[in-house]
């Protein structure tokens, strides 16, 4: 039987990138799950982060402060606001652009505790 585990706020995963960043709070390199990875996203006003696709995962994003275009399959351009969930399937190349005055925050979940990325060309 598998036990109960905290993760404290100070051993998240923290990347930071030129478009914002992501915290990582669950996954199977952080020792606190082996089902999900879960995480937050945040993109400063008028960046986007990169197309990219995941190949081995469903990607549920929903966003939490601020107002994103999300390109989803062949360049189809959603407008999100707060409270608006979106879910990826696999395989399919998404990005999201801020095009708020303030940060997007999102919070994201995957179906694999071992969430892979893969960058795709634009």
């Amino acid at each position: 039987m598998e036990k109960t585990k905290i993760l404290k706020a100070k051993d998240a995963e923290k990347i930071e990138a030129d478009w914002g960043g992501l915290t990582w709070y669950a996954s199977r390199k952080l020792g606190n799950s082996t089902e999900m990875t879960v995480g937050k996203c945040v993109i400063k006003p008028g960046c986007e982060n990169p197309l990219h696709s995941h190949p081995n995962c469903y990607e549920i994003l929903t966003l939490i402060e601020g107002k994103i275009s999300h390109v989803i399959e062949d360049g189809k351009e959603v407008e999100m606001e707060p409270g608006d969930t979106i879910s990826v399937p696999p395989n399919i190349p998404h990005k999201a652009k801020n095009i708020g005055n303030c940060d997007a925050v999102m919070y994201i979940a995957f179906d694999s505790a071992d969430r892979e990325m893969v960058k795709e060309k634009a």
